[in-house]
């Protein structure tokens, strides 16, 4: 069952990451989960703000290092683009000073790449929840 309750509702998801190999990880990832749908994926902050304006998913995985422009700015632009969305920040980076950014911005969970798969799951489910309370 997931977030909702409601096991026919699925989770859209965005993968935005500016490495290949780590969104397919991710894609495969996340599939595993029968509440998941990755509907697109993004390489660069140009591609990010497309995707989500024609996807409108629930969560955004993202990386806070992508070519075209500061992740972190672009988290309060997106919820602008996309209201409904919420923000899994997936990051290699260990400041508390960025990760402050990133909560400032809007991220609803940040999520550093050395946790388990099970955190990132968890950080999705509760990002899902927040996205359809509004």
């Amino acid at each position: 069952m997931n977030c909702a309750g409601d096991p026919e509702r699925q989770i859209s998801i965005v993968v935005a990451d500016d490495h290949t190999v780590m969104r397919d990880g991710l894609r495969m990832l996340l599939q595993l989960q029968q509440d998941f749908e990755v509907v697109a994926e993004a390489g660069d902050i140009q591609s990010l703000f497309q995707q989500m304006r024609a996807h409108q998913p629930m969560v955004l995985v993202l990386d806070l290092h992508m070519p075209g422009g500061s992740s972190v700015d672009a988290i309060s632009a997106l919820a602008r683009i996309s209201p409904v969305t919420a923000v899994v920040v997936l990051t290699m980076e260990d400041d508390r000073d960025v990760e402050r950014a990133a909560y400032s911005a809007g991220a609803s969970s940040y999520v550093r790449k050395e946790a388990a798969a099970t955190d990132l799951v968890r950080a999705i489910r509760a990002a899902a929840r927040k996205s359809l309370s509004g």
